[in-house]
């Protein structure tokens, strides 16, 4: 499995789900879709000063993730 960290957990940036789409239809250039993920880059609190994501915006990036996740895989 390949794990594609495309969601940033740095900063307020909003991904859009066709722009986490687009990447994932590039990386199946490489890997075949069934051995991709999608996941966040890392924790949404990765230092000790944390960074400069509300509370919404983690919960907006987490939510376009399952999105994402459901439109190019399905649900299961």
């Amino acid at each position: 499995m390949v794990v594609l960290g495309l969601i940033t957990t740095k900063s307020p940036r909003r991904e859009s789900q066709e722009e986490l789409t687009m990447r994932i239809n590039e990386a199946t250039g490489l890997i075949p879709l069934e051995r991709l993920a999608l996941s966040p880059q890392c924790g949404f609190s990765s230092s000790i000063v944390g960074n400069r994501l509300s509370l919404e915006d983690q919960k907006h990036k987490l939510k376009t993730l399952a999105q994402t996740a459901r439109a190019v895989w399905g649900s299961e």
